[in-house]
């Protein structure tokens, strides 16, 4: 038999997951990391990389022993991340220097570099599809600023997934999908555009080669093979982003398809054609796919399934107790108690994540509007539907707003992530957006879209789009009631008013922002 490994780095835990030639998962074995906050450097997130290649280590030697297969039998392998992470070397290849997606130390260098010309942040968005904020110009400008020491020794970069692969096969590479969310990077290209790193006073050579998904990059090492337990044999491949990779895993790999990705976060990404210019509001996000030819309009949601945990957690101890009781999670026990629920809610309002707006991007105050007094309408079932109405809501607003610059038409969904779980949800969607939603039987789709990459590597696939085509198969299809359509787009109007006045209240330090992009 022949196998095939995806190596995980999200932003919470390290995965290794194995899978058979056909998709089917064989394994998976996943260990929590954390990200350390520096002492004396506010909303910093360091990328432990010493102790988490110990982690790498563990969960690849794990998955191994669960599948009770020879290391030989492992083909290729191939690695994801959580984008936005970067590790930076010295000229032997150590790592010298590393922070976490989540890291927002830079505040004060994103003001610098949005001041520092006219436009060049709308400049450089217009080549790369990325805006400062959460970019790697001013994580770098913040290390020559603070660690000149350190940064002097700086003579390559690369992404998290990319480390995992570095440290696998001892060779320092990325692609475009990963590599585009540094901002370094020409969108239409598939490449570095250096300069902007020298136009802001960085070093321009630091950046290494960057190949296209599925490329072979290496070999596993001769002593990683013995920390790891995989063989020599087994070839080293190029991956991508979680988002992309994961819309590789739903099928999601041709021009004018569309995929909600549901969990803590919500992406909603629309493939276009990597010639399509974006939006000059830089309202969303542009990403390069892992399919070359094509880019990803990407809208964010945030806090989507973060907000339905803590609603959970705070308010539903009983229905948490029930679901003890019936050996069910708590999420199904709300759902059938919400089913009944008339669309809308009651006119209930929750205000958490705003619809995308990359270039100036802060959220309202939590809140919940048009909650009443009569406990037969205003309830735990009515406010657990709201939440899952709005996700929707602002969801279709995102893919709406990807819409009026692409010019993009489609008629259905893929929706996948812990979400895509909830029936209630699924049809919710459904009848928010007007479209046909189709749930993937295979849910690990970041993984997945891993092991198509280590598949096409080792010549098993001819290519990404083959793989898709071959491993993605459907589980159910939720058809959309058109008559909720007409309420939900009613109410998708009112809610963008409300939003809108509650912003106000932050800008007058009424009440409190749930989030600012940094340099805001």
């Amino acid at each position: 038999m022949s196998y095939l490994m995806a190596i995980d780095a999200g932003t919470g835990s390290i995965r290794s997951v194995i899978f058979d030639l056909k998709g089917n998962q064989i394994s998976v074995s996943q260990k929590e990391w954390v990200h350390l906050e520096e002492e004396g450097v506010p909303h910093s997130m360091s990328f432990d990389f010493e102790t988490n290649w110990t982690l790498v280590c563990d969960v690849i030697k794990d998955s191994i022993l669960k599948a009770e297969i020879d290391a030989d039998e492992i083909l290729a392998l191939s690695a994801t991340s959580m984008r936005e992470g970067i590790v930076l070397y010295d000229d032997e290849g150590n790592e010298l220097w590393g922070v976490a997606n989540v890291d927002a130390r830079a505040s004060k260098e994103v003001r610098y570099l949005k001041e520092l010309e006219e436009n060049i942040e709308e400049e450089f968005y217009a080549l790369s599809g990325q805006t400062f904020a959460l970019g790697a110009l001013p994580r770098i400008l913040w290390l020559k600023n603070n660690r000149p020491e350190v940064y002097e020794k700086v003579a390559s970069i690369s992404m998290i997934g990319d480390w995992v692969l570095a440290s696998l096969s001892g060779e320092i590479a990325s692609d475009p999908s990963n590599g585009g969310t540094t901002g370094i990077f020409n969108l239409k290209k598939r490449d570095w555009q250096s300069d902007m790193a020298k136009r802001v006073g960085l070093k321009d050579d630091i950046f290494p080669p960057c190949y296209e998904v599925g490329t072979i990059i290496g070999n596993v090492g001769d002593i990683v093979a013995e920390q790891t337990g995989l063989s020599i044999s087994t070839k080293v491949v190029t991956g991508g982003g979680d988002v992309q990779l994961g819309a590789a895993g739903l099928g999601v790999v041709e021009e004018n398809q569309v995929a909600i990705l549901g969990g803590s976060f919500w992406q909603q990404v629309v493939n276009i054609k990597n010639d399509v210019t974006p939006p000059k509001d830089m309202g969303i996000r542009i990403n390069p796919h892992v399919v070359a030819g094509l880019n990803q309009a990407e809208g964010i949601t945030f806090f989507s399934g973060l907000v339905m945990r803590w609603f959970r957690d705070a308010f539903c101890e009983l229905e948490k107790l029930e679901a003890k009781d019936l050996g069910l999670d708590a999420y199904e026990v709300l759902e059938k108690k919400a089913t009944n629920i008339p669309a809308g809610s009651y006119g209930i309002l929750p205000t958490f994540s705003d619809a995308m707006k990359y270039g100036k991007w802060y959220h309202a105050s939590p809140s919940f509007l048009n909650l009443g007094l009569d406990e037969s309408k205003y309830n735990r079932a009515s406010i657990f539907k709201s939440l899952q109405e709005n996700a929707c809501i602002v969801s279709a607003i995102n893919l709406q707003n990807i819409q009026k610059f692409s010019n993009v038409e489609f008629d259905t969904v893929v929706f996948a992530g812990g979400a895509s779980k909830g029936e209630l949800w699924c049809q919710t969607l459904a009848d928010v957006l007007g479209k046909k939603v189709k749930i993937p039987k295979v849910r690990e789709a970041t993984a997945l879209g891993a092991a198509m990459s280590a598949g096409v590597g080792a010549g098993i696939y001819d290519s990404l789009v083959a793989a898709a085509q071959q491993l993605v198969v459907w589980e159910k299809e939720y058809e959309p009631n058109m008559d909720n359509n007409k309420i939900y787009n009613d109410i998708k109007e009112k809610w963008q008013i409300a939003y809108e006045a509650q912003l106000k209240l932050v800008d007058e330090n009424i009440t409190t922002s749930m989030w600012k992009a940094p340099g805001l």
